[in-house]
């Protein structure tokens, strides 16, 4: 069934046609009548099938047709996001849909002024798009009021419990005195936060389950190959060079692994960037939009960043480090293959991350393909960026040489 046969307004229509919203995936297809039915919803679905065009295409239909203005008498929806990037990617798609309509949209986090913030929310919104935070900041200080929320969406509601935000849910609920919707929506979900994700709906909550079976999009080719930890960066050069024009995101364990990795591609002449929780947010949303632009088109990025990634022309996804929680492996590789696009993921495991491998297939209930790699090609890609960084560190010590006898000529 085409979106053009839902009952949903004229102007969202217009909207989806032009963003090239045709036919609603399996998620939207399922979630969608019970969100406009105002059931609770809990729904599973694999990392790139839109489910955030799954409840925002009725959220925002719900409130538009409530209103006869565009004037906002108090916030009615509230959708709670993990981290920063995946707010403001949930706002961005919030916006394009609800463009036209007389819904007003504002997204809501830490890392800039709250002032500007604040007198964005005085002057009226129906939507709120927030990190917890940001958001419990200016509930306590009263700017944020919470007595016309009719629905409240916890997306990734996997990794906000896991974060220990169930309290913070739990507060929230407790706040939303009138009747309410509650959504979750999430790539991956375990026994132990399904039973709390249940407590804080009605028991007739619907459940909805999407390709269970497999965590990985059909979309997505990953493979894994056997690379010592000393000489990724060495593997991840060539892979660079072999592919000058693709777009490529570049998983890393930590910040410091971030930095390092940028400076690595820097020494042979690689510009690369990086996205993490030590940048402030105007740098990490500079890094992305020209990253999504296509003007930098390697991105180094931390599992702050795995989540919050929607950018549908991403080629492939390096996971130079394993990760250490199997779930993030999901939705790493998830950033490429999104939609109807194919992508490619290949994970670099050094002899000390097998352990990690080994849990990361139990979780995804099968192996994973392997890139043979022959010793005589394992040579010829370590050996000569070897040399590389020794002419460069032959060279600075050059430089530091003639720098201190040089100062030595002035003191004479």
């Amino acid at each position: 069934m085409k979106f053009d046969r839902y009952y949903i307004s004229a102007e969202i229509k217009k909207n989806l046609r032009q963003l090239g919203f045709k036919r609603p995936t399996d998620i939207q297809f399922k979630a969608i009548p019970s969100i406009l039915e105002g059931e609770d919803v809990l729904a599973i679905a694999q990392t790139g099938t839109g489910k955030t065009a799954a409840f925002a295409i009725p959220v925002i239909d719900k409130i538009h047709r409530y209103k006869s203005s565009k004037r906002a008498y108090g916030i009615k929806c509230i959708v709670m996001a993990p981290t920063r990037e995946l707010a403001v990617q949930i706002g961005e798609v919030f916006k394009s849909i609800a463009a036209h309509t007389r819904v007003k949209v504002f997204t809501l986090h830490g890392g800039v002024e709250q002032d500007r913030q604040i007198a964005r929310l005085q002057d009226g919104i129906d939507v709120l798009i927030a990190t917890p935070g940001r958001m419990f900041d200016l509930i306590n200080q009263q700017e944020i009021r919470l007595a016309s929320v009719s629905t409240l969406v916890l997306d990734e509601a996997d990794h906000m419990l896991d974060l220990g935000f169930i309290e913070d849910i739990r507060y929230i609920k407790k706040m939303l005195r009138g009747k309410h919707q509650t959504l979750f929506f999430s790539a991956t979900i375990n026994d132990e936060i399904k039973k709390l994700a249940y407590s804080q709906v009605k028991s007739a909550a619907i459940r909805i389950q999407v390709s269970p079976k497999d965590r990985i999009s059909k979309n997505v080719t990953h493979a894994v190959m056997f690379v010592e930890m000393d000489d990724k960066r060495f593997f991840l050069q060539r892979f660079l060079q072999e592919h000058p024009t693709d777009k490529i995101i570049v998983f890393v364990r930590t910040k410091v692994r971030a930095e390092r990795v940028v400076k690595a591609m820097a020494r042979v002449g690689m510009t690369v960037v990086s996205i993490h929780g030590d940048k402030d947010q105007r740098d990490r949303s500079e890094v992305m939009q020209s990253f999504r632009e296509g003007k930098q088109r390697v991105l180094i990025a931390t599992d702050v960043s795995a989540r919050g990634i929607d950018v549908p022309d991403i080629a492939c996804v390096i996971n130079y480090d394993l990760p250490e929680k199997v779930e993030n492996y999901v939705h790493r590789v998830g950033r490429t293959g999104r939609g109807v696009n194919k992508g490619d993921a290949i994970s670099f495991c050094s002899s000390d991350e097998k352990p990690l491998l080994e849990a990361i297939q139990s979780f995804i209930a099968k192996p994973i393909d392997v890139v043979g790699v022959d010793k005589k090609a394992y040579a010829e890609i370590t050996s000569a960026p070897q040399s590389l960084d020794a002419l460069v560190a032959e060279h600075e010590a050059w430089l530091t040489g003639a720098g201190k006898k040089s100062k030595r000529r002035k003191k004479k």
